[in-house]
């Protein structure tokens, strides 16, 4: 045999001994995947007792986001359930100059879209805070500043979509008006239209299937367009024959019902979202269908776990961080890139007699968060979107996502190991259910929270909270398990850390 007859079959042996390797490795991907995917689910660990907290929690959270579709509604919401287990207003606290002492409890708003709950706890502010942080808008359509016009005898309103959203969803469905109107003389008009089963809805148009053969042909970012997701309002001419008769009827309509004016809209924030009560979802009733549980499933959980703690002794102050503006970045005042933590901590530093600059420095970098936002859960209609292993499921409690960011955990903070090992042990010891994952597959995309806005104070910060279905669409899925075990999991958090 020649060297070169040798050479040859020493690389096609080397080649196939890398192909075995390949495919025990997929082998041994594949039978890890399918574990994690046969792991009983936590309803079968649920007692009576579990069963029972566990609903009266999803009650309670299906009627919260069913009302609370906005940030200012969710902010007023959380003021009127704060206050009635004690919370008092810092800025009132101030004023009077009362001195905050362990045991107190005080919130703060800013601009009535972001809220920050403290509960003092009796170690000196600058040892840290255990934070939990989420946030409170979601994806909509917002009126522009001029969006009333009339065309081909209807009525429509010119909208600017908010978020990250599959624009195709959004038509043919009812929505429903939320949002306020400011008046030049400083009145607010706050308005609900839609959700009444006697109100009126709205809704986007799409062109009918018989003429679509040229739309069909776009790709799905295309098929409906941002400028397209106008919403139609009305048909019905005050005046036949009138030019604009069918705007001035609108307009006649918002000035009689409601002394809103054409020219108010330029000091509106006025939102179009899904109509609509959350529902049960199943036959067997175990998850919820509703708007907008990026992230107030995570936001709900982490208000309920902070109020249920109201009257323990903390070592460690607690805050609850409901935040606006996450879903475009986290800019503006109401964002958490805003310095509203850092004054408000600031301010409450002070009203303990515990205030200086470095204190304010150490206390956020002493503290520990769990920055409360949702991850994907795995959805066999698309299972090539997910890495089985690495992937959340619903049903079986709690997420983590060491990392967030897209492809190479770009924009992630990505949290350290040894507090990761840390919150494994708190979990454990409360028998909390909990999974680690990420978002998907590693080219596939990804996305981003609030974390890594918290970790350059030097904090320990991780993300945590509840696996969602169709995450950003109109309607989004959930798990009652998963709602349970994550209030479960920040009330473990606030009591231990």
């Amino acid at each position: 045999m020649d060297d070169k007859t040798l050479t040859a079959q020493v690389s096609e042996l080397r080649e196939r001994l890398r192909e075995w390797k390949r495919l025990q490795t997929e082998k041994e991907k594949r039978k890890m995947a399918e574990d994690k995917d046969k792991k009983p689910s936590v309803w079968s660990t649920y007692t009576d007792d579990d069963k029972a907290a566990m609903e009266k929690l999803a009650a309670g959270y299906i009627d919260f986001i069913s009302r609370c579709k906005t940030e200012r509604e969710s902010v007023d919401e959380t003021i009127k359930q704060a206050e009635a287990v004690g919370y008092k207003n810092l800025d009132d606290v101030i004023k009077s100059k009362t001195r905050l002492k362990a045991g107190d409890k005080v919130y703060c708003v800013c601009m009535k879209k972001t809220i920050a709950l403290f509960q003092i706890g009796t170690e000196p502010l600058e040892n840290g805070l255990k934070i939990l942080g989420a946030h409170i808008d979601t994806c909509r359509l917002d009126l522009k500043q001029n969006p009333l016009y009339e065309d081909g005898g209807l009525a429509y309103l010119d909208t600017h979509y908010y978020g990250g959203i599959k624009k195709y969803q959004w038509v043919t469905m009812p929505l429903a008006m939320h949002g306020v109107v400011a008046k030049k003389d400083g009145r607010v008009i706050e308005v609900v239209i839609g959700e009444a089963e006697s109100d009126p809805v709205f809704c986007v148009t799409d062109l009918l299937i018989h003429l679509s053969q040229e739309q069909l042909k776009k790709t799905a970012d295309k098929v409906i367009e941002g400028e397209k997701l106008d919403v139609l309002v009305g048909n019905y001419p005050l005046k036949e024959n009138d030019k604009e008769s069918i705007k001035k009827g609108i307009l006649k309509l918002l000035k009689d019902k409601y002394d809103i004016e054409e020219e108010d809209f330029m000091s509106a924030e006025l939102a179009l979202v899904p109509a609509g009560k959350a529902r049960e979802l199943g036959f067997d009733r175990s998850m919820v269908l509703g708007y907008g549980q990026d992230d107030r499933v995570c936001s709900y959980t982490s208000l309920i776990a902070m109020l249920e703690a109201a009257n323990q002794t903390f070592g460690k102050t607690a805050c609850c961080l409901l935040v606006d503006k996450e879903e475009i970045g986290s800019y503006g005042a109401t964002g958490m890139q805003s310095f509203f933590l850092e004054n408000t901590l600031a301010e409450v530093m002070n009203a303990c007699g515990q205030y200086s600059e470095l204190g304010v420095r150490r206390a956020l970098r002493n503290s520990f968060m769990l920055s409360s936002d949702v991850s994907s859960a795995f959805d066999a209609l698309y299972a090539s979107a997910y890495e089985k292993k690495n992937v959340a499921y619903l049903g079986k409690g709690m997420v983590f996502n060491k990392f967030t960011g897209s492809r190479g955990k770009s924009g992630s903070s990505d949290a350290n190991a040894e507090y990761v090992g840390k919150l494994r042990a708190i979990l454990d010891k409360h028998n909390v259910k909990y999974q680690f994952s990420e978002l998907g597959k590693v080219d596939l995309g990804g996305g981003g929270t609030i974390a890594h806005m918290m970790a350059k104070y030097g904090m320990e910060v991780i993300d945590s909270g509840v696996a969602v279905l169709s995450m950003h669409a109109p309607w989004e899925a959930t798990s009652k398990i998963d709602i349970y075990e994550t209030k479960k999991g920040y009330a473990a958090f606030l009591t231990e850390v």
